[in-house]
């Protein structure tokens, strides 16, 4: 077979990407380990920026976004019993837009299952080849033919992940990664929200949010260590964490059925490069945030609008942007992580300070950096800036 892109991976940035290449009358296959049922079925982030909001209903990919998205016009900061409100229209001039992964994965899909695109499930063996040449390939292995299938094409791009195949194909990268000493609890659960916009609170017990999936579906997680055993928390003694981290004086967090939860470890990771001759990585397989401030899908969505114009231009005959990809990408992406690590930092309390009084010196300086962030016009427009989006 011979396509002009191969894409390895159908999440999000995989299947996106292909939507743009396909407005651009380019040739592509998006290739997949895991099955469509797997792919349709994992639970991720939550809140889309404003440029992605805006890249979806470029492509005309917003129908579903426009009739169960949830649009928001800021968030609450809660510590010491007072929530204190971040208006980002009055702020920016932004919002944010809650809407699910799983809801624009089954949309970017279904869109490309009506368009006829070449998206192949359960493919096994997936590898790239002669990378640094004009000429890459790349080979699958279905476990019944020993030769497999050769797909040859111009352009590789790994979409397919931080396990996956595409960035350890990258002779001599590197990776900088952190790990953070807490982890997140977090649950579906069938109760309406209790919020009209997200909650995140620092509580001395632990970090503590309200999100949401719908009118009818409330997300929330909690701060956790990040050894703890998921069997280890019953509902019960997750509603009663979530009753004493998030509450505040005359106002009622409603409970429901927990129809998923889950614990997830949080880190920061960073590859060196996101190219290599005719290889480029996009989404998580070239960096990871931790999940507070609300950017690992984003950023997948600015990767690949950016490479697809790249590509386009490309095979159009202007190879100008496509070797500032990776540069300009990471560029946007380091940002991204300072404010996600800042983010985090300041809304989760540090178990691992040993001494008593070197801990609520940590913990009295986060809640004088919510007091100055609450306090202040400009701090709080810093915020929304960063929260509702960098520029793509």
């Amino acid at each position: 077979m011979r396509t002009q892109v191969a894409i390895i991976g159908a999440g999000p940035a995989g299947l996106l990407l292909g939507h743009i290449l396909r407005r651009a009358g380019i040739g592509f296959v998006i290739l997949e380990q895991k099955s469509r049922e797997y792919v349709l079925g994992r639970v991720r982030a939550g809140v889309l920026e404003q440029g992605s909001v805006d890249i979806l209903r470029e492509l005309g990919l917003d129908a579903d976004l426009t009739e169960r998205g949830l649009t928001h016009h800021g968030i609450y900061l809660q510590y010491e019993g007072q929530r204190h409100h971040l208006d980002f229209v009055d702020l920016v001039g932004r919002t944010v837009t809650v809407y699910g992964q799983q809801a624009l994965v089954r949309h970017l899909l279904a869109e490309h299952d009506r368009a006829g695109s070449d998206v192949r499930f359960e493919v096994g063996g997936v590898a790239p080849h002669d990378l640094d040449t004009d000429a890459p390939f790349v080979t699958t292995d279905d476990g019944e033919r020993i030769d497999g299938e050769r797909i040859d094409c111009e352009i590789v791009v790994g979409a397919d992940g931080y396990h996956g195949v595409c960035r350890p194909a990258i002779p001599g990268i590197q990776a900088l990664e952190r790990s953070y000493p807490y982890a997140w609890l977090g649950i579906l659960a069938d109760v309406p929200p209790s919020t009209d916009d997200l909650i995140y609170a620092l509580h001395p017990e632990g970090f503590a949010m309200h999100s949401m999936r719908s009118l009818e579906v409330s997300r929330l997680y909690l701060q956790v260590d990040p050894d703890e055993s998921i069997d280890d928390w019953s509902d019960a003694r997750i509603w009663e964490a979530l009753q004493t981290r998030l509450g505040v004086p005359g106002w009622t967090l409603r409970e429901g059925v927990i129809t998923e939860k889950s614990i997830t470890p949080m880190r920061s990771f960073v590859a060196s490069t996101l190219e290599h001759g005719r290889l480029f990585l996009a989404g998580d397989a070239g960096h990871i945030v931790p999940p507070t401030g609300a950017k690992g899908l984003n950023s997948a969505i600015a990767d690949v609008a950016l490479l697809g114009r790249s590509l386009a231009a490309h095979f159009g005959g202007d190879d100008t942007l496509l070797k500032r990809y990776s540069a300009s990408a990471l560029a946007r992406q380091w940002k991204v992580q300072q404010f996600s690590q800042w983010m985090t930092e300041m809304l989760h309390v540090h178990r691992e300070v040993a001494d008593p009084s070197a801990g609520a010196f940590r913990y009295r300086s986060q809640l004088g950096q919510l007091e100055y962030t609450t306090g202040s016009r400009h701090a709080q427009a810093a915020l929304a800036e960063q929260y509702a989006g960098l520029p793509f």
